[in-house]
């Protein structure tokens, strides 16, 4: 599987920012972005990739350790920002294909045939928020699909324009954040968050270009 791809930027201010898989030396990681508390109640970004009994046969019943044997899969389920080595961002992002719930989906059904990685779910740590985390994020996961082999990178966000957000929702991103990393909407859903609808945005990343796809609903 490898280590993966390293994003190390600077800001101008010494700040240096990387991105890795959460392979399973990097679980803790994770959870401290996640679920810092270590809840057994509380997330552990598992509701679209295992159904209850998947969760069960890999944890024994803990979701924690379910999460911690999705981490040694080819595919790890996403990627941890870190700045100055502090993990400060969770990104979600695996090839559709490797998303039951995305699969089985009669509300976000695929564009196209182009088979794509999706971002389902986005998280900055607590106390590091509006500090310019989520950008880092972005690029990191997207470089991380790329050095993957990914065609092109989709992500199911909403347009809240002015209106206020349910914050047990804002996981599924905004038009705006998505846009300032790049991606373009290229069709619509029938899934909604926070009572709005769902776009489909996209970053291609080896010609799929536009002409695959004519931005309507699918």
């Amino acid at each position: 599987m490898g280590e993966g791809v390293s994003m190390d930027e600077g800001t101008g201010e010494g700040t240096g920012w990387s991105t890795h898989p959460v392979t399973p030396d990097r679980f803790d990681d994770f959870a401290d972005v996640v679920n810092p508390n270590r809840r057994t109640t509380h997330c552990w970004c598992l509701s679209h990739r295992l159904p209850a009994p998947e969760i069960e046969r890999l944890g024994g019943g803990s979701r924690e350790a379910a999460a911690r044997a999705l981490c040694a899969r080819e595919h790890p389920p996403g990627v941890v920002t870190y700045r100055d080595g502090v993990p400060v961002g969770w990104c979600s992002i695996s090839p559709r294909a490797e998303i039951p719930r995305l699969v089985a989906s009669a509300l976000i059904r695929p564009v196209d045939e182009v088979p794509v990685w999706s971002i389902i779910c986005v998280v900055v740590r607590g106390g590091h928020r509006r500090q310019g985390v989520t950008g880092h994020l972005l690029e990191g996961a997207v470089a991380w699909a790329a050095s993957q082999g990914a065609p092109a990178v989709e992500a199911y966000p909403v347009d809240p324009g002015g209106r206020r957000m349910d914050t047990t929702m804002a996981f599924v991103g905004t038009r705006a954040m998505f846009e300032a990393a790049g991606f373009r909407v290229v069709g619509t859903t029938d899934a909604v968050a926070s009572k709005m609808p769902r776009l489909v945005v996209r970053r291609d990343l080896a010609g799929a270009g536009a002409a695959r796809h004519g931005g309507g609903r699918r």
